[in-house]
């Protein structure tokens, strides 16, 4: 039987602080289009940055940077998922089109955000990240990363459930990067099968982010395709469902060529 490629979530950051690729792009709507033709499977629209550290953003503000643009991409036949941890940005992005709803918080960072995600059809990305973006480096403390990360998740989506969700919408992120260190990463990545018993897909973001010069050396963010794609192999070979990501035609290329070497 073939392996499974992973789809491809493309990352459209329209914001001016994101680590990688903040204030890059004139014109969104076309840049996520341009990742649509390379390949990606769904756009994910961020109005905010949540890197470490970042500054939280106003709620009108955020609604001014990605609705429009979700809108666009929808009505051009793109397939949209919604970056934020906002319920009522997660609301208007569903009514503009979004399909996919992809919080970081794994909807705790908004109390009506639960409720929201429960209305809709869309699918809904559980990330796991202690704290908030502000604290999660100082929270990153674990006896047994992959194991606790996984129990983490697990509650996450009981909760979930709970409150009307269907197992089949809900889709699990491990958090690489998100109150972690290096050692704490690469543990959850070598033991990335161990993530099948939360029984929902998984979604794999480790694109460009700092682990990649913490195990190869210095590397600025630009430079880390390599790495990025070794990660991004790593996962499929685990049986990831997603792969989020900046270099969508060359994880693309990537893929095809891992899946047909495979036995």
């Amino acid at each position: 039987m073939a392996a499974a490629i992973p789809r491809i979530m493309g990352i459209l950051n329209v914001t001016p602080d994101s680590f990688s690729d903040g204030g890059r792009h004139a014109d969104p709507v076309a840049a996520g289009m341009a990742l649509r033709e390379a390949g990606a499977d769904i756009i994910d629209v961020g109005g905010e940055s949540t890197r470490p550290g970042a500054t939280p953003v106003p709620l009108e503000e955020e609604l001014r940077r990605t609705i429009p643009v979700v809108a666009a991409l929808a009505k051009a036949g793109a397939a949209v998922s919604i970056d934020t941890m906002k319920a009522e940005v997660m609301r208007q992005a569903l009514a503009a089109g979004a399909v996919m709803l992809n919080d970081v918080s794994a909807l705790t960072a908004d109390p009506g955000s639960l409720s929201i995600a429960a209305a809709g059809t869309a699918d809904v990305v559980l990330m796991h990240m202690p704290g908030n973006p502000q604290t999660m480096q100082g929270l990153a403390s674990y006896d047994d990363p992959a194991a606790d990360v996984i129990a983490a998740l697990g509650r996450r989506i009981a909760a979930a459930e709970a409150a009307g969700i269907a197992r089949g919408r809900i889709i699990a992120d491990p958090g690489i990067g998100f109150g972690k260190a290096l050692t704490h990463n690469l543990d959850i990545l070598r033991r990335l099968e161990a993530f099948r018993s939360l029984g929902v897909p998984l979604l794999l973001g480790a694109s460009r982010k700092s682990l990649i010069p913490g195990v190869a050396g210095p590397a600025p963010v630009g430079d880390r395709l390599p790495g990025s794609l070794a990660i991004a192999l790593r996962g499929a070979e685990a049986g990831v469902a997603w792969l989020r990501v900046h270099d969508v035609a060359e994880t693309r290329q990537a893929l095809a060529l891992w899946a047909a070497m495979r036995p």
